[in-house]
């Protein structure tokens, strides 16, 4: 069976949150610090792929519209 890349590099970011999450809660407050840019990592990744999606729709969208014709 053959694994598929993107199916495992779409948990990485969820799993870099949950990672800065556990850190967070069972670290003790000098070394909190540490796991903070990894869970904004996470953030950061995720949300510049929904917006990037968006943005892709959108233009796919604006190409449909622009092939029909006009009544």
């Amino acid at each position: 069976m053959k694994i598929n890349k993107k199916l495992i590099l779409s948990f990485v970011a969820p799993f870099m949150i949950f990672i800065s999450a556990i850190g967070l809660i069972f670290r003790d407050n000098s070394k909190k610090i540490f796991y903070l840019p990894i869970g904004f990592m996470g953030i950061a990744i995720i949300f510049e792929r929904v917006i990037s999606r968006q943005l892709g729709r959108k233009k796919i969208f604006q190409k449909i519209k622009s092939y029909q014709k006009v009544k």
